[in-house]
């Protein structure tokens, strides 16, 4: 019998969906009977009938507790999770920070989760990074928006009329989303300059046309991590960067900011007076507002106006460009799962040795296992009130009160 693969349904706002039709063939060709859960694409514009044509089943939400495998694109709601097929395995970005509480859930259902956002950047897995494909969208999608509350063109423009200066575009942090947030501003015409910690952004920045701005001394040269990452900088860096960007930034018309450290608070780039600095009409996009923002006065899902500035603070970019955003991530999950494929036997078999199952795996065989989260998890446990039987339990039972003689009830001690 085919091992089941169970595409969910996401909750919430989330307008992204973990399977396309070109997936769900690939993952038949390796022997999977898949069951997408109705209008699970809908919102990415993904009808069922196009998941059936490619050989899907159309299921509800009850066939989760069929499934060896679950895709999804996010953490499963808490009250969902007693619903796993004991054993199953679940590939989703399960944003593990302060999570302690569900992934204990997992661990007692039996659950192995892999967590999609934490697959190592290495040559092997570029074609699984979660990260990379949904931050370029994001930084694309950045560009689109501001340009959208941007009241003036984007290039020059020569007329007969007069000149239409090209607007001044400045983005903050110069990872996966903040380069294509570059390419994208220049494809429209506009004056690009860029900021980064890594030393590395700097040539990155001018392959695509930017000008390079940072602080350049011996902290700013060690600033990267093995992983590609940026690393926190010192208050003393942080403050000599936020001199030199003040000053470039009043003279700015659009700012994107995109810094964000995994598992962090993200830091802040833009405060209040910057945005004071700027002229009226001016536009500031924050890609880290669901990590409490790097812009000062950023709220999460909202546009705002910000001491004249106009701050978006959509939550899930990558969301807004919903079809392209599943068919990356779908092909993300699919490189990923074919490599715990056994061919032969036509069913996964997961090896906690490999690389990138060692370095994804939250939950296996009824514990959390990540290094950087099971003591966290330990500790949620612990702290967890127990419940009212066993609390008794714990304790000698004690007889009911007897009346004395005199009619008085006995002392007994109390629970």
């Amino acid at each position: 019998m085919s091992q089941v693969i169970f595409v969910g349904r996401e909750a919430g706002q989330e307008t992204r969906v973990s399977a396309s039709a070109e997936t769900v063939k690939r993952l038949k060709g390796l022997g999977f009977d898949v069951i997408v859960e109705a209008g699970a694409g809908l919102k990415s514009g993904v009808p069922d009938s196009e998941f059936s044509s490619a050989g899907a089943e159309i299921g509800s939400a009850a066939d989760i507790s069929k499934a060896d495998v679950v895709l999804l694109v996010n953490r499963p709601l808490d009250t969902l999770i007693p619903h796993f097929k004991r054993g199953a395995l679940l590939l989703a970005v399960m944003n593990p920070y302060d999570a302690a509480a569900s992934l204990n859930l997992l661990a007692d259902q039996g659950v192995t989760a892999l967590s999609m956002e934490l697959m190592p950047r290495i040559t092997r897995a570029q074609s699984m990074d979660v990260l990379s494909s949904q931050a370029n969208l994001a930084g694309y999608r950045a560009v689109i928006d501001a340009t959208h509350e941007y009241g003036k063109a984007m290039p020059m423009m020569m007329t007969a009329a007069g000149t239409v200066p090209a607007a001044k575009v400045f983005v903050m942090g110069a990872g996966v989303a903040g380069l294509q947030a570059i390419a994208t501003a220049r494809r429209l015409g506009a004056v690009v300059s860029a900021t980064d910690v890594r030393p590395a952004a700097k040539e990155q920045v001018a392959s695509l046309g930017g000008k390079f701005i940072a602080v350049e001394d011996e902290e700013f040269r060690a600033a990267e991590t093995a992983a590609g990452y940026a690393k926190p900088m010192s208050e003393a860096y942080q403050q000599k960067q936020a001199a030199l960007v003040a000053d470039h930034i009043a003279k700015q018309d659009i700012i994107i900011t995109t810094a964000l450290i995994p598992g962090r608070a993200a830091p802040r780039l833009v405060t209040r007076a910057m945005l004071a600095s700027m002229k009226p009409g001016s536009v500031a996009v924050d890609l880290a507002v669901e990590r409490g923002g790097n812009i000062e006065g950023s709220k999460a899902g909202e546009i705002v106006d910000v001491e004249g500035v106009r701050v978006i603070g959509y939550a899930n970019v990558p969301g807004r460009v919903a079809a392209s955003a599943s068919a990356l991530y779908a092909r993300n999950l699919y490189a990923f799962l074919e490599t715990l494929v056994d061919k032969a036997a036509k069913e996964v078999r997961v090896n906690p040795e490999d690389e990138l199952v060692k370095a994804t795996m939250l939950t296996h065989a009824g514990a959390v296992v990540h290094p950087n989260f099971a003591a966290a998890a330990e500790a949620a446990r612990s702290a967890a009130p127990q419940p009212l039987d066993k609390a008794v339990s714990a304790k000698a039972a004690k007889p009911r009160a007897k009346k004395k003689t005199d009619g008085s009830p006995e002392k007994k001690e109390e629970l």
